[in-house]
């Protein structure tokens, strides 16, 4: 028997169906050892070596593995083909004993029989560059989160958390927001002439004064201009005719589908990492049981496989015609600070089209296959071919421009339009009459139009993932986690689909800028991750990359906490009385929310629940004021003296305030009867 070991234990069935008999699938369900969660566990002044721990949940599980694992003839590690997928590999082989040049580790980047098959002849050692990329990337992130977390708490209010990639997400956010509120709307007129030509009317654009460009600033300019050519004829100046091509897109990465599922799908970034999470590792289809559609999924790369790409367009030419195969296969190419571990998102096979699975698969899972299939489809046609045609126009000293644009060959079109914003153009029309250079054409009327330029328009999850992108900050696995965290811990909010700062991640981002702008910025954190692939691709020691950080992070560090420098919200005062000194209560924030607390501190240490509401039950037979009930650390209800910690008196029983003629014991209810709390006394009272 030969095991292989996985991660998700939703990828099993569907490579079950393709390793065949003799082969056992084993999954870890995510890491099996990682720092622990509540210390720093990274040695400082020890290089930074880190202090991993087997994560208590996975001990059972740690346990069968290894039993797997020993009678097992071969093993193979297929953990997901990323850095993080190669770091729990390695963490997996230390479990088991394994030392680094044993060939143990095989990665495939679709869930087929041909990838399985292939990756099962090249098992390979762990990659350790991989691991040491992944390494510095984790202690680099606990460093700033476990570090710098505590000094926003202390100097703004508890339970926040700072992060060396979501700081810079928030602070996008942030600065945009700052950016609107800041701009000053500036003047502009548009001006259109609507020419006449036989039955048709042609809408040109002023674009010119004098030969040079021209945009009217105010009414003046509009009124010299009005005098000037109302009621004048239009020369035909230039007529231009060109023919003009649209290349295809490229296919999906990460960040393009992510984007293009929120603009043309309105689907989230939770929703498409979920069900682009579930297409890869594999979904029920009809007729073949559980099958996995696509590819790997956490990717920064737009190259395609040879034989998928030759399989596509053998697809294309059989259903679409030889037109629309290009006359040489479309390449792409990745960006230069990608790391261009994996392919594109594509489909497995053109094979499995989205109406065959259309009845099996959920709402969301079919809208995004579809989506991912043609963008691929699309990725590998011919261009679209359109002929265009560009009309200047002159009166007097102005001139006039429209172009007009008809297709003559779809191309790629036929399967997937781009997504663009909608917007007004100036000087754009469909099909134009036949105009020849020199005609003189009649004016109908000339429409200005005052407008004024508009702010930046604020972010939403499609568009800061394609900053983030463009900025070089995080990667691919990354951009969701990012953008959800800063809306759980409430640093944004949505107002429609646009993301907005709250005060709270507004003061953050200003703390951060004052203190931390040296790290905490978009610049610094993009060579951070250079440097991290510095590791991954040139094996530059990860320790030395952690300590040229940390170096100037402590110092900063040290002067942000020495500084007296606070941003917390001052406490904000009540009508509440203090039952314990007769001052007033005020509404503090503590590590567990807000909470009420004397103002005479520390005279007075008296504190309770904000929306505490007190149930009285009774009287306290030791001073006579109300007993109250309260619950222990383990639920049970009892009854204490609302006087404590001056009067400690309490009780499991509801007490009357009077006390047992026979024995001075406190009286009680117990139910229905009112009697002496001490066991050994018969005293009762009639409970009328």
């Amino acid at each position: 028997m030969k095991l292989v070991i996985i991660e998700s234990p939703a990828k099993r069935e569907a490579l079950k169906k393709y390793l065949g008999d003799g082969y056992e699938v084993f999954a870890t369900k995510g890491h099996i050892r990682d720092l622990p969660a509540k210390s720093l566990a990274i040695d400082i002044k020890n290089n930074f070596e880190p202090k991993y721990e087997v994560l208590s949940e996975k001990k059972e599980l740690i346990n069968e593995l290894k039993r797997k694992a020993g009678k097992a003839d071969y093993v193979y590690i297929a953990t997901d083909p990323d850095r993080e997928g190669e770091a729990i590999s390695w963490h997996v082989a230390h479990i088991l004993g394994y030392d680094s040049e044993k060939e143990c580790r095989i990665q495939f980047n679709e869930i087929s029989k041909k990838a399985v098959s292939k990756a099962l002849t090249e098992p390979r050692k762990i990659d350790l560059k991989l691991v040491d990329a992944q390494q510095a990337r984790r202690v680099l992130d606990r460093l700033v989160g476990y570090k710098l977390s505590p000094i926003i708490c202390k100097k703004i209010a508890p339970k926040l958390s700072a992060g060396r990639v979501q700081s810079v997400a928030l602070k996008l956010v942030v600065d945009r927001e700052v950016e609107i509120e800041n701009f000053v709307p500036e003047e502009y007129w548009t001006v259109n002439a609507h020419i006449k030509k036989e039955t048709h009317e042609i809408k040109a654009s002023l674009a010119t004064f004098k030969k040079k460009k021209f945009v009217p600033k105010n009414k003046e300019e509009i009124d010299a201009m009005l005098g000037a050519i109302s009621g004048k004829n239009f020369t035909v100046k230039e007529v231009k005719k060109a023919k003009t091509k649209s290349h295809a897109p490229a296919p999906f990465t990460t960040s393009t589908m992510q984007q293009d599922a929120l603009n043309k799908l309105g689907m989230s970034l939770a929703k498409t990492s979920a069900a682009a999470q579930q297409l890869y590792e594999g979904v029920e289809v009809k007729g073949e049981g559980k099958i996995a559609l696509i590819t790997y999924i956490r990717t920064d790369s737009v190259r395609v496989a040879t034989d998928a790409q030759n399989a596509c367009l053998e697809f294309i030419k059989n259903k679409y015609g030889a037109d629309f195969v290009p006359a040489k296969p479309n390449i792409y190419h990745t960006k230069d600070s990608a790391q261009d571990a994996h392919e594109a998102i594509r489909p497995i096979t053109m094979d499995i089209t989205p109406d065959m699975v259309k009845e099996t698969l959920s709402a969301d899972n079919y809208k995004l296959y579809k989506l991912i299939y043609e963008r691929f489809l699309a990725s590998q046609m011919s261009d679209a071919e359109y002929a265009s045609v560009t009309v200047n126009f002159d009166c007097e000293d102005y001139g006039f421009k429209v172009s007009g644009k008809t297709m003559e060959f779809p191309g790629y079109t036929n399967v997937y339009k781009e997504f663009v914003e909608e917007e007004n153009k100036e000087g754009l029309a469909g099909k134009l009459p036949k105009l020849e250079e020199g005609e003189v054409l009649e004016c109908n009327k000339i429409v200005p139009e005052q407008k004024f330029t508009k702010p930046p328009t604020r972010f939403t999850e499609a568009t800061l993932v394609k900053a983030m992108e463009e900025k070089g900050i995080g990667r691919p696995a990354t951009y969701s986690a990012t953008i959800t965290i800063l809306s759980s811990r409430k640093y944004t909010e949505k107002e429609g689909k646009y993301l907005i700062p709250t005060e709270l991640g507004r003061k953050i981002t200003a703390y951060l800028d004052q203190f931390f702008a040296g790290v905490i910025n978009v610049k610094f954190t993009a060579y951070m991750e250079g440097r991290l692939d510095d590791i991954a691709s040139k094996g530059e020691d990860w320790q030395a990359v952690v300590a040229s950080f940390w170096n100037g992070f402590e110092r900063l560090l040290l002067r942000a906490d020495e500084s007296s420098l606070t941003m917390k919200e001052p406490p904000k005062e009540t009508d509440i009385v203090c039952e314990k000194c007769g001052s007033k209560m005020l509404i503090r924030n503590g590590k567990f929310g807000e909470f009420l607390a004397c103002s005479n501190f520390p005279k007075c240490k008296n504190t309770r629940p904000l929306n505490e509401t007190k149930k009285v039950v009774g009287k306290c037979p030791e001073c006579g004021a109300d007993m109250v009930e309260r619950k222990s650390k383990r639920g049970k209800i009892f009854y204490s003296c609302d006087r404590y910690p001056d009067c400690k008196f309490m009780s499991w029983d509801v007490t009357t305030g009077g006390k047992c003629p026979k024995c001075q014991s406190p009286i009680v209810v117990k139910g229905k009867v009112v009697k002496c709390s001490n066991a050994d006394c018969d005293y009762k009272e009639n409970n009328a």
